[in-house]
């Protein structure tokens, strides 16, 4: 069973509380035949993972604040002088910040000055957002942030199986069905893809990195609200070495995910994504080798 680490400073001068993991045998991959075939979600296979700590969250914003600060580091966003944002949650004075869409997906904008600390591009800020997950980092910039709090990023293997959560061949993080009782268990697009947003005020976007409930394990946001970058290199399910230049894998899905067009908020998805990119809706959460701590 899952037991709550020990309080311990991740650098930034905050405790930070870790859940360690005893690891062991699980059952990795898509059960239902539900992911996309350039995914290479199965099969469903048995995979072992050693005992480690996990953060509960993904870093927040005031987490990743602490990190530049003491550091001084500049995010590769900061650097290229862009990144990518949802179309609807441009900043009014962004407008003209907009170089262009993605083609295959003209939701994303690429706007000048869009970075961690100004999310929606220029004129927008982190007011009232300490606690939701820091975006707009880059596989880099999640690496060297784990350099500076003495971790590391989570293996594919090692966060599918914390995802779950202890539950074995299940969809989500607490079980097969999306929203039990009708509730709603994870931030994932509501509405209209990409025009109309359901949500309350027609809201979308991140939430705080401890919304809704906990999986079995006591871990938040496993699913929904950002992607989480993940240690392996995207290959066909296999993992390549840590310094391999190729897409790394991504994990969770986020606030963007949607039935209609990218169910991968399920356990058993995956992603992937250049390790320079950086977009609204991409996070991390930090591990560490149990044994050596």
């Amino acid at each position: 069973m899952a037991v709550p680490g020990p309080r311990r400073g991740d650098g930034s001068g905050h405790d930070v509380s870790a859940i360690a993991l005893p690891g062991g045998e699980f059952r990795m991959g898509d059960a239902f035949g539900e992911g996309y075939p350039e995914d290479a979600e199965g099969p469903v296979r048995t995979v072992t993972v050693a005992p480690f700590l996990i953060d509960a969250t993904a870093v927040t914003n005031a987490r990743f604040a602490e990190f530049v600060r003491a550091s001084g580091y500049r995010t590769e966003a900061e650097s290229y002088g862009s990144s990518f944002v949802f179309h609807l949650l441009l900043h009014p004075r962004a407008r003209d910040a907009v170089m262009g869409a993605v083609a295959a997906a003209p939701w994303w904008l690429g706007v000048e000055g869009a970075s961690w600390s100004a999310p929606e591009g220029p004129g927008s800020d982190l007011e009232g957002r300490a606690d939701h997950p820091v975006v707009h980092v880059s596989y880099h910039d999640a690496l060297a942030y784990c350099a500076w709090a003495g971790a590391r990023l989570l293996t594919e293997a090692e966060w599918e199986y914390a995802a779950r959560g202890g539950l074995e061949g299940r969809r989500y993080p607490w079980g097969d069905e999306f929203a039990p009782g009708g509730r709603e268990r994870t931030n994932t697009w509501q509405g209209d893809f990409p025009r109309v947003s359901m949500r309350p005020g027609g809201a979308t976007g991140t939430v705080p990195v401890d919304a809704y409930e906990p999986n079995g394990f006591g871990l938040y946001n496993t699913s929904g609200n950002v992607w989480e970058w993940c240690a392996d290199s995207f290959s066909d399910g296999d993992a390549l070495s840590a310094g391999d230049v190729g897409q790394r894998v991504i994990r969770g899905g986020s606030y963007l995910c949607h039935a209609s067009y990218c169910n991968r908020y399920r356990v058993a998805a995956r992603s992937k994504n250049t390790p320079d990119s950086s977009t609204g809706h991409g996070g991390f959460r930090c591990a560490w080798d149990l044994q050596a701590r």
